[in-house]
């Protein structure tokens, strides 16, 4: 029972700190959710099968890949180019793996590596025919930043299916 007691403080723990990670960069959400996920497993009066385990575990993997391409994907349908989601693409992986970036960075990242990418596009074109204009360039911007919601909100449904999930077990395990 006190094994029990301690795996549903921290199963509950890292749904939580799961969620926190749909909008802080450096926290993985959904992978740290479904970790509390497979902590829960182990309670002893949990009802959920090893196939539940398998495809949020699938599901897992889906959302952080999506998470990714989102954003790149968003700005190419806004209009913009290679430039621009490369951009937006590259400014993700800064924030992720730059230390010294403020959490919130990640909401103006995409936005401001697909403009500079467009504007870049733009500099390297300029005397061909299809130059793309300022407001294509905010198009693509915002296709960026669009994208990266679109992430942080598949994310974040993710990992509250997940915590409902694991809670519902519990209760409904411990009754």
């Amino acid at each position: 029972m006190t094994l029990d007691i301690i795996l549903i403080v921290i199963a509950i723990l890292l749904l939580i700190v799961g969620i926190v990670g749909c909008f802080v960069p450096v926290i993985p959400g959904p992978p740290i959710s479904y970790i509390g996920l497979v902590v829960a497993y182990f309670v002893s009066y949990c009802n959920f099968s090893w196939q539940s385990l398998l495809i949020l575990g699938i599901l897992m993997v889906i959302v952080t890949v999506l998470d990714f391409l989102i954003p790149s994907w968003a700005t190419k349908k806004f209009g913009g180019t290679k430039w621009g989601s490369r951009g937006a693409a590259i400014a993700i992986l800064i924030c992720l793996f730059g230390v010294s970036i403020a959490w919130w960075a990640i909401f103006i990242a995409p936005f401001a590596g697909a403009f500079v990418g467009e504007l870049l596009y733009m500099k390297k074109h300029k005397n061909e025919t299809e130059v793309k204009s300022m407001k294509d360039v905010w198009k693509a911007a915002l296709g960026a930043f669009i994208g990266m919601m679109c992430g942080i909100m598949l994310k974040l449904i993710y990992s509250c299916f997940v915590l409902f999930y694991v809670v519902k077990e519990l209760i409904m395990g411990a009754s």
